[in-house]
């Protein structure tokens, strides 16, 4: 067997519940040689020992920090390690169809791409609906001088089957971290990813920083893989799931864009300031409202149920959460648990 040219970092995303059946799915379906990495930010007792046993029987190199990590800090952990031509950076609620990665390798080596993104779908079945095709991701100026964000996903929410959608491999500007294929020579130029982007636009940053330095980022509709969300989550769950989609941690996300990019405060950051929370109401809320309301489909008492009662109280735990994370771990702290033979570097 020949010496794998690519390392696969999965790291957590938002949940760990589906923690099985994407690890089985990337060896299933994963048929050239390649390295894993695994980083396991906290995940509940009987995920940590299902890895670490999926550890020691497929080789792989497991990292396991004893509190729950941001995406970028996570992906820097594993990217620390890794000494192939080519990383895979994979959320662990991922379900990639057969020969994915050798797919997206192909596409970089006929291409030079820096990046390359796959055809990515969302919910199940798998490989129906599309999530995210390519897309745009870039700064421009107004006619007041204002840089503004421009950022478009393509062909969100359309079947595949749909003879409208039409897909071709294609220049693009932007991949998100689902799945992202990268030539690891490009963290030589533009060094490790930027912690302070806690948990928001962080691929749109990276890729905007990928074409700044020169580098292009390609989609590969013959790479094929599904993201799996839920509600409800499961919950053990819920505690990770409230602090990685936290009003705190979007807020510093958009705060650190705007002031590395220096965009202006539009009806971008607007739109996004309005919409905060909008993912613990429809993952966590909304079936607790559907609860209480026994299943009575009146939208002015669900209104009230969600907005009047629940909402409140969870943006109050969110802030606990969110500040009690901060004061332990929001410094240039890390206690690791490696299983194997070799030792971290410093990160």
């Amino acid at each position: 067997m020949s010496e794998p040219q690519v390392t696969i970092i999965v790291s957590p995303r938002e949940r760990f519940s589906y923690t099985r059946e994407s690890l089985e799915s990337i060896y299933e379906n994963t048929q050239i040689p390649f390295k894993l990495i695994y980083i396991d930010g906290n995940s509940p007792k009987k995920t940590g020992e299902y890895l670490q046993n999926q550890a020691q029987e497929k080789g792989f190199k497991l990292i396991r920090t004893d509190y729950y990590l941001t995406p970028n800090k996570a992906r820097n952990i594993g990217l620390a390690e890794v000494d192939t031509k080519y990383v895979a950076f994979v959320d662990n609620d991922i379900i990639p169809a057969s020969g994915w990665l050798k797919a997206l390798i192909d596409c970089s080596e006929e291409t030079e791409a820096t990046v390359v993104g796959p055809l990515m779908f969302q919910y199940l079945p798998l490989h129906q609906e599309i999530h995210f095709a390519g897309g745009e991701s870039r700064v421009v100026v107004d006619a007041k001088g204002r840089r503004r964000l421009r950022e478009k996903m393509y062909k969100q929410g359309k079947q595949i089957t749909d003879p409208r959608v039409k897909l071709q491999r294609t220049e693009t500007e932007l991949c998100e971290f689902h799945v992202m294929l990268v030539r690891t020579k490009v963290f030589q130029h533009l060094g490790m990813f930027d912690e302070q982007m806690l948990n928001s636009k962080e691929h749109l940053d990276f890729c905007l920083n990928v074409a700044k330095n020169g580098g292009s980022v390609y989609f590969e509709p013959a790479s094929l893989v599904t993201y799996v969300p839920t509600s409800p989550l499961k919950f053990s769950d819920i505690h990770y799931y409230m602090l990685r989609w936290s009003d705190a941690w979007e807020l510093g996300s958009l705060s650190r864009l705007r002031q590395k990019w220096n965009l202006a405060e539009d009806g971008y950051f607007q739109h996004k300031y309005k919409a905060l929370g909008w993912r613990r109401r429809d993952t966590i809320l909304k079936p607790i409202v559907r609860s209480l309301s026994f299943g009575i489909q009146n939208q002015f008492l669900q209104k009230v149920l969600m907005y009047g009662l629940l909402a409140p109280v969870e943006k109050l735990l969110n802030r606990y959460l969110t500040d009690t994370y901060a004061k332990k771990h929001l410094q240039p702290k890390t206690t690791l648990n490696i299983t194997s033979p070799q030792t971290l570097s410093e990160v």
